[in-house]
């Protein structure tokens, strides 16, 4: 498996939990990214919402994501600023990634739940990793609706991830919820750099206050991204997609594009699991690990046989 950080530490408590935590901005570029969020804001095309959208049902969107801007030429000079100003810290802690998708996460006071899920694969997860660094520009915390995590939910899960693939955990979200969920309270400028695998929620901004965040999703340099889609007029098949950053600039979640180059085509079949899968899932090796743990049986066998 190709390592994702640096720090062989770091790699460690990643690979065990999922996410690290690590010390990312001074205060005063946590001032600066603050400022280019309100500075920029009146570029943005507001958020895509359902009447927007006629091919398929969507629901209410109680989050504000830069990736869902109606404005492709907001969303690139959010990257632009975003990418610059996080790349020492990008090149400090991973071993050659590069960004594909950069957020200015916001939470009005009453709202911005972002509902239990994983995030989209965006590389072939068996063989590679891909992540996101969440970075708060203000104090994160319970009240406020900080990212919360199931610690070693990452790669367990949910393997062909798109925006039109039935998620597996759909019917024990509340279950997951109630009783796995792991809150990480943050101090601005500090991060978590998480598995886009991992499964993670945040709850609604209690407080009256704005609660700010960055995300940027990063995958290895030396691989083109996959995207995964189900047709949902012919759910049976999932195609795989090769696309690159340009694609997820003018992409949004529930709109019907002009098919990019398919890399493979594989069944589908609709499956949901119960609360004891889950249990069982967090216990049972990750995708990564199968082929290793069956070499390791094979390589055991011949020893014993010598």
């Amino acid at each position: 498996m190709r390592k994702v950080f640096n720090d062989s530490a770091l790699q460690k408590q990643f690979d065990k939990d999922g996410y690290v935590r690590v010390p990312f901005m001074s205060p005063e570029r946590v001032e600066k990214l603050k400022k280019a969020f309100f500075d920029t804001l009146p570029k943005s095309g507001g958020t895509i919402m359902p009447a927007d959208v006629s091919t398929v049902d969507v629901p209410e969107i109680t989050y504000d994501f830069t990736f869902i801007d109606k404005n492709p030429e907001y969303k690139q000079l959010v990257f632009d600023i975003i990418t610059k100003e996080f790349a020492p810290e990008v090149e400090k802690y991973l071993a050659g990634f590069k960004p594909i998708i950069a957020n200015f996460i916001r939470k009005k006071s009453e709202g911005g739940e972002v509902p239990l899920h994983q995030n989209w694969a965006f590389v072939e997860e068996r063989k590679y990793t891909s992540v996101s660094i969440w970075c708060p520009l203000v104090d994160s915390t319970v009240a406020n609706g900080t990212l919360q995590v199931v610690p070693g939910s990452h790669k367990r899960f949910g393997e062909f991830r798109g925006p039109m693939v039935p998620w597996e955990l759909d019917e024990i979200k509340k279950d997951i919820i109630d009783k796995f969920l792991v809150p990480l309270e943050t101090k601005a400028g500090d991060a978590i750099i998480l598995d886009d695998s991992i499964v993670h929620y945040s709850a609604i901004n209690k407080t009256t206050g704005l609660r700010l965040a960055i995300q940027l999703i990063l995958m290895p340099k030396e691989i083109a991204s996959v995207h995964y889609n189900l047709d949902p007029s012919d759910p049976r098949e999932i195609k795989v997609w090769e696309v690159d950053k340009d694609f997820y600039m003018m992409f949004n979640p529930w709109m019907k594009v002009a098919e990019p180059k398919v890399i493979a085509k594989f069944p589908y079949k609709q499956k949901f699991l119960t609360v004891q899968e889950f249990e069982q899932g967090l216990k049972a090796p990750k995708i990564d690990e199968e082929q290793v743990g069956l070499l390791n049986r094979i390589k055991k066998l011949f020893l014993a046989e010598a």
